[in-house]
């Protein structure tokens, strides 16, 4: 603040207070703060206080014309202090070593009336605690810095793994936290909480976790943060997280291969599902029957090889991208999909169109995803993978039919369904429409001749029933679907030379 020359300067009034105390009390974590600390020196020496740059940026208080020869070579290290008298203005500069390297800050305070040497002595010592404050901004930035390429970092390894790129994950990782994926195996866990709280949930996990885990701010889902851990007890130490602090929910998956992170991950987010609905807001993927189980194993592997052959000419790496581009693409949105892969909408929607391409088939129907995810699922959890086959198609004598025509997994298609029969609004018969409409409302509403959304509420009307997300999409919805073909409800789609659709339509959104 600047002082007015013709109030004139009296002698004790500036110092009488406990100056010193005063400038130490801008110390205080709550305190630090250039500018405030350039406002009380002004006012306490009646004058213009102004901290600039080497370059003349203003860093706080008010600007004021100074000598850039002078201020070049006091932010240059080259002057430690300086001082001006010419009549009218009295200057004095001291340079405020901020910075280890590079060009410093300068403080100029100038006030009408001479400086005293108890006025020069708190300009000096102000320069001191300036340059304390100057420092701590640049360590609190460089440390904002080192977070968020910390952050880059395990998001990147995330990646990584989820394309199944396990070597290059491992050595990632190697250089910050050594061992952390030396192990083949792992969980995922995906924590919730409300978007604003999530920075300070992640460090939590991590604290929890004591640096044995990968933890994620998950980049599609702005309350997720997600959590990949070879340790055992991580489980239990992030369900201590939940303890005496509402809105926050966990799922996990169960322990999986790390080149199947990507299913791992989908098996969290299912059971964060149910989380929400549990009083202790934890759950882990449930190992409940699933049709693929019920199915002959040889037969389902030799199908689901023969489908994927096409990919096999691939370099290894083209072929994994691709497949765990496609399975979350078709497990979740383009959108979310391309978040957690660190690539476009567009980059996903055209390595899913790659796919197609090769397997022959349109992933614009419902039916064909359900299968087509299938033989995904089947090949991730250690179906053959031969890179020298050649054949066009699956091996003799084993089709989609046969997997589906076993009785006891017909047995459980028909026992699931049947549980949407005591209700008295048909919800099997809304819920097949919905089905056969390519989960399209509109479609199925048109069909049964009802309003769309009564359809949409009969579906939901289905989910406590089923105990399965349909409207979300995703493997929930998936395994309905296999329900009514093995029930006969749905016809069994062709693989191999079905027509093609509208590209963009390869996945929800």
């Amino acid at each position: 603040m600047a002082g007015r020359a013709e109030e004139g300067l009296h002698a004790e009034e500036p110092y009488a207070a406990d100056w010193a105390g005063q400038l130490l009390d801008h110390l205080r974590p709550a305190a630090r703060d250039p500018h405030r600390l350039a406002t009380w020196l002004g006012q306490t020496l009646r004058a213009t206080v102004c901290l600039q740059d080497a370059h003349g940026g203003l860093l706080a208080g008010e600007a004021v014309p100074l000598d850039a020869a002078v201020l070049a070579d006091m932010g240059g290290g080259r002057v430690s202090s300086a001082a001006l008298d010419d009549g009218g203005r009295h200057v004095r500069m001291v340079a405020v070593r901020h910075r280890d390297q590079g060009a410093g800050a300068v403080l100029a305070v100038v006030r009408g009336g001479p400086f005293d040497p108890r006025a020069a002595d708190l300009v000096n010592r102000a320069a001191g605690v300036l340059e304390l404050l100057l420092r701590h901004r640049e360590l609190a930035h460089a440390g904002r810095r080192l977070r968020r390429a910390t952050a880059d970092l395990r998001l990147a390894i995330l990646q990584l793994l989820m394309v199944e790129d396990i070597v290059s994950a491992r050595r990632v990782a190697a250089g910050l936290w050594p061992g952390l994926l030396e192990g083949d195996t792992a969980r995922v866990y995906v924590v919730e909480s409300a978007p604003a709280e999530r920075d300070a949930l992640a460090d939590a996990c991590a604290d929890a976790t004591d640096g044995q885990a990968l933890v994620v701010r998950c980049p599609a889902m702005d309350g997720h943060v997600i959590v990949v851990s070879p340790e055992p007890a991580a489980g239990q130490r992030l369900r201590s997280l939940i303890d005496g602090r509402s809105g926050i929910f966990l799922g996990g998956s169960l322990r999986q291969r790390l080149a199947r992170t990507a299913g791992a991950y989908g098996q969290a987010v299912s059971a964060l599902a149910v989380a929400r609905f549990r009083p202790d807001r934890t759950a882990v993927y449930a190992e409940r029957t699933r049709p693929e189980r019920l199915m002959d194993p040889a037969g389902l592997r030799a199908w689901s090889a023969g489908v994927l052959r096409p990919l096999d000419t691939l370099p290894h790496h083209t072929r994994a991208e691709l497949l765990a581009t496609t399975r979350l693409g078709l497990d979740f949105t383009a959108v979310s999909a391309a978040k957690v892969l660190g690539v476009s909408r567009n980059t996903v929607r055209a390595r899913m169109d790659r796919v197609e391409t090769l397997i022959g088939t349109d992933f614009a129907g419902l039916t064909t995803r359900a299968v087509v995810r299938l033989a995904l699922n089947s090949e991730a959890a250690g179906g053959a993978y031969d890179p020298g086959g050649t054949a066009s198609g699956p091996p003799a004598g084993v089709r989609l039919g046969d997997l589906l025509a076993p009785p006891a997994l017909r047995g459980w298609a028909v026992d699931l369904l049947g549980r949407l029969d005591a209700d008295g609004r048909d919800l099997r018969r809304t819920l097949c429409a919905w089905l056969a409409a390519d989960a399209n409302a509109e479609r199925a509403a048109r069909e049964l001749r009802v309003h769309a959304q009564t359809v949409r509420e009969h579906v939901r009307a289905a989910e406590p029933v089923l105990e399965r997300q349909l409207l979300a999409g995703g493997s929930d919805l998936y395994e309905v679907v296999l329900a009514h073909l093995a029930a006969g409800a749905l016809t069994v789609p062709g693989l191999g030379g079905a027509n093609r659709g509208q590209p963009d339509s390869a996945v929800h959104e």
